[in-house]
């Protein structure tokens, strides 16, 4: 069947990250879905395994997505697979001569690489591997430093490095296409950026959270807890407009101490404007403002294609709003108080997602997404934790784990109806009762166990002696 099949009955191998694993699918889906394709595996499709076969894509498609995902490392044409080289051989052998037969020519050049994932092979074993894969007519000459297309075998010996067999449990080979993004990785990693806070977003989940947005060129991207503005860097990169306010005066302008180690205040340059400067992306950015997320200074229009944010969770960055429990007088009308600053309140988790849930039903364009981070307490977490609003549809809930106890999770949502179609905005439901009802309470059950045994567990990278992670 195989061998009477055309260049569109291709399949492609990805070869994917097994890092923040709970993230790879949405990533993978989203992206194609910005390029109109589903995502359609082959039917032993397993979603912790480090190797996918994806049906029904042509090669710019591959392209396309390999082009912005950090979670796939790379992307191959696959022209035969097996349990063994036996297998392999009798699936090559199968594949249709004309899918391989340009890359195949006298005067083309080509190199063979051997990868092998949870086990090293010495430099002897690799070419006793190439060697026996003379069976395929390869009829140009080998280049090793530049050559014009680029074969890989792969073998998978499973995911436990305390139990690795003699054999691989699995063998592709195909014809390499692309390499992900994971460079962004290092490139934009928070060490090396101008401006950082406590709570500056790790750069691969900012571009992770980027891509579950379907953030693309000429979008604009709107972040409403703006922090040092982690999050716009990662959207700039791919071509989006971006803007966004935050309530805390100094962090938008850049004053005050540094987070830095040996660093006590911060520097000129330290900005939210300075990080896209650096990275080459200022004309991506709109503008910050200070102000309260919890009283929008937007008219009620669809404007923002994404809303992408991490809300404060009250440690760290406290959750504050303005306003006050307490009778203030206000200045007659006419009458300008000079230098007023605005008295501020605690703002309740619960009431945190609420509006931001609404406020994202009222200003995404239909179609748009809302991804952000939603704290949780893990033993006490249920499906029903997540909040949720007629408008919004929940595309995908990943988690990152934190400790044996707390993680956060990366919520997707996309606007599917206008808030006037509904008939209440009362059908949005409740956080649920035992993990948000009570904001000290839960602050209590999430920390709790971090306080006892230290930062370590935390699984929070440090910037110069400082956390940089969102909390």
């Amino acid at each position: 069947m195989a061998a009477q099949c055309g260049r569109s009955c291709l399949r492609y191998l990805l070869h994917l990250a097994q890092d923040n694993l709970d993230f790879r699918l949405p990533e993978i889906k989203s992206l194609l879905a910005l390029r109109g394709k589903p995502f359609s595996p082959e039917e032993n499709f397993k979603e912790k395994s480090p190797f996918w076969i994806l049906n029904g894509i042509c090669e710019d498609d591959v392209r396309g997505f390999m082009a912005r995902s950090v979670c796939a490392k790379s992307a191959f044409e696959l022209w035969g697979h097996g349990q063994t080289q036996s297998d392999l051989k009798t699936s090559l052998m199968n594949y249709a001569l004309e899918n391989m037969t340009q890359y195949m020519q006298k005067d083309s050049t080509y190199r063979i690489n051997v990868y092998t994932f949870n086990k090293t092979l010495e430099f002897a074993e690799r070419i006793k591997r190439i060697d026996a894969l003379e069976y395929i007519p390869f009829e140009g000459t080998v280049s090793l430093k530049s050559p014009q297309h680029v074969f890989c075998l792969l073998e998978d010996y499973g995911t436990d490095p305390n139990d690795i067999p003699e054999n691989p449990y699995y063998i592709y080979f195909g014809r390499w296409i692309a390499d992900g993004q994971r460079e962004l990785i290092r490139s934009h990693s928070v060490k090396n950026r101008h401006f950082i806070g406590n709570t500056s977003m790790d750069a691969g989940l900012s571009f992770i959270m980027a891509n579950h947005a379907k953030v693309k060129e000429n979008d604009l991207v709107y972040d409403p807890f703006v922090g040092t503005g982690s999050l716009l860097v990662a959207c700039s990169h791919f071509g989006a407009y971006v803007c966004g306010i935050d309530i805390d005066y100094n962090i938008i302008h850049g004053k005050g101490r540094s987070s830095r180690k040996n660093q006590k205040w911060r520097g000129p340059d330290e900005n939210i404007r300075a990080n896209l400067r650096q990275y080459d992306k200022e004309k991506m950015y709109v503008d910050v403002m200070v102000s309260d997320a919890s009283k929008s200074v937007w008219r009620k229009n669809p404007l923002f294609d994404a809303i992408i944010t991490d809300p404060p969770y009250g440690i760290r960055e406290s959750t504050r709003r303005t306003g006050s429990h307490k009778e203030i007088t206000k200045p007659a009308d006419g009458i300008y108080v000079e230098s007023h600053v605005a008295v501020s309140q605690v703002y309740y988790l619960s009431d945190i997602f609420t509006d931001l849930l609404n406020f994202s039903a009222h200003h995404l364009v239909m179609g748009g997404r809302l991804v952000y981070w939603l704290p949780v307490y893990r033993p006490e977490y249920c499906e029903a934790a997540i909040p949720l609003h007629p408008c919004l549809q929940l595309i995908s809930n990943c988690e990152q784990t934190l400790s044996s106890h707390t993680s956060r999770r990366l919520i997707t949502m996309e606007k599917i109806k206008e808030p006037e179609e509904c008939d209440s905005l009362a059908q949005m439901a409740e956080p649920h009762v035992s993990l948000y009802q009570g904001h000290n309470a839960f602050r209590e059950k999430y920390f709790s166990g971090q306080n006892k045994r230290g930062a370590k567990e935390d699984n929070k990278p440090q910037v110069n002696g400082e956390e940089a992670n969102d909390s």
